[in-house]
């Protein structure tokens, strides 16, 4: 069975918070069948492929329809979320940033996939043992990035900034900075630690986007709980247990939106339901509580700095 996070705990993709990134992976290999007007990942199927993670194989290659093993919702927000960060980076770099730091990685394949400007560097940063396996099996698919891509595996809790800095990093330039789906699995004081961190390693003219997710109101956990528990019994019986609910912190937190622009950068933000409307896609059902987190991009100002 899955254990409740811990302080220093490790994994790779196929344990722990890890799987959360691998079932990320096959909803976007999911949503990319589906509708590639909003989201075309072709290295996503063949990730989770290799993972090797009998159930999320088949559900990312289409062996096994997801049903409600990956809801419809789950899905379209997949969607709507990667082409968020997708329009997030690209904005930046048309803004003339050529520095991207895409924090806890995963399997995300921004550095493959998107059209970068030239002269563009990507680093990413994540466990050493993900960003190792994601590296390799990308060269054996022959996959080369459209940008120069460096990375640096680290555990976001340890000193990154250094391991960031070794690996090229310059908090002189502009930077456009992502934490997609990172938030939620860390305790409060490590999320207002990240985002400290990032602010100070930013110049003025940086950005940065991630979720802000309203804190719950009583009963709203035990709810969410509750439904994540009932997604990994439905997992655990095609033989993939995940203890999802076991994987987030829950409580009262920062909520990163007015953190941020406390920190000095000045917000934009759209809740998903919006995001989900304007792409004629409902939101149904939303035992996560999903409709009201707002994803949020933020510039740093001069006056800021």
């Amino acid at each position: 069975m899955t254990s409740h996070r811990r302080d220093g705990d490790t994994w790779d993709l196929a344990s722990s918070v890890g799987t959360t990134a691998t079932a990320a992976a096959a909803a976007r290999a999911i949503a990319t069948r589906e509708d590639r007007s909003l989201i075309d990942d072709p290295f996503a199927e063949p990730l989770v492929r290799a993972v090797g993670i009998d159930l999320l194989t088949r559900l990312a290659t289409g062996a096994l329809p997801p049903g409600d093993l990956v809801g419809q919702s789950a899905i379209d927000v997949a969607k709507i979320r990667t082409k968020f960060y997708d329009d997030f980076f690209l904005d930046a770099a048309r803004a003339g940033i050529t520095q991207a730091v895409i924090l806890a990685s995963g399997l995300d394949s921004r550095a493959y996939r998107l059209p970068w400007p030239a002269e563009t560097v990507v680093y990413e940063l994540d466990q050493p043992q993900v960003i190792e396996f994601k590296s390799r099996t990308l060269a054996k698919l022959g996959a080369e990035p459209t940008a120069e891509r460096r990375v640096a595996g680290v555990d976001l809790r340890e000193d990154w900034p250094s391991a960031l800095r070794a690996a090229g990093f310059d908090s002189a330039r502009p930077t456009a900075w992502s934490a997609e789906g990172l938030l939620g699995y860390l305790p409060p004081e490590a999320q207002d630690s990240l985002l400290d961190t990032i602010t100070t390693l930013s110049a003025p003219g940086s950005r940065v986007a991630t979720e802000s997710r309203p804190n719950p109101k009583p009963g709203d956990d035990d709810t969410t709980k509750e439904s994540l528990n009932r997604l990994s019994e439905r997992w655990r019986a095609q033989g993939f247990d995940p203890g999802m609910a076991k994987l987030r912190y829950f409580g009262d937190r920062n909520e990163a939106a007015p953190y941020l622009a406390g920190l000095g950068w000045t917000l934009d933000g759209v809740t998903i339901r919006d995001l989900l409307a304007a792409s004629n896609l409902p939101l149904n059902d939303d035992d996560l509580r999903m409709g009201d987190v707002r994803y949020i991009s933020c510039v740093l100002t001069e006056a800021a700095r």
